[in-house]
């Protein structure tokens, strides 16, 4: 079917590998998000958001 679908829209040789590497990544992240989205919905969303910007002001400041 993939095969199909990339010869009707002018693939060329790799073009599958790259596909299927980039569903990979893409499938990948879903999963890292809904890991990170479990493990962290004990927490207050305001408390995160807060604590995210108190470490990205850190790192823009040069701070560890």
């Amino acid at each position: 079917m993939v095969r199909t679908f990339l010869a009707r829209n002018g693939g060329r040789k790799g073009d599958l590998s790259k596909f299927v590497n980039a569903a990979v990544r893409r499938s990948v992240l879903e999963l890292t998000v809904r890991q990170v989205k479990e493990r962290n919905a004990e927490f207050d969303q305001q408390e995160l958001l807060d604590m995210i910007d108190q470490e990205v002001s850190a790192v823009r400041a040069g701070r560890p």
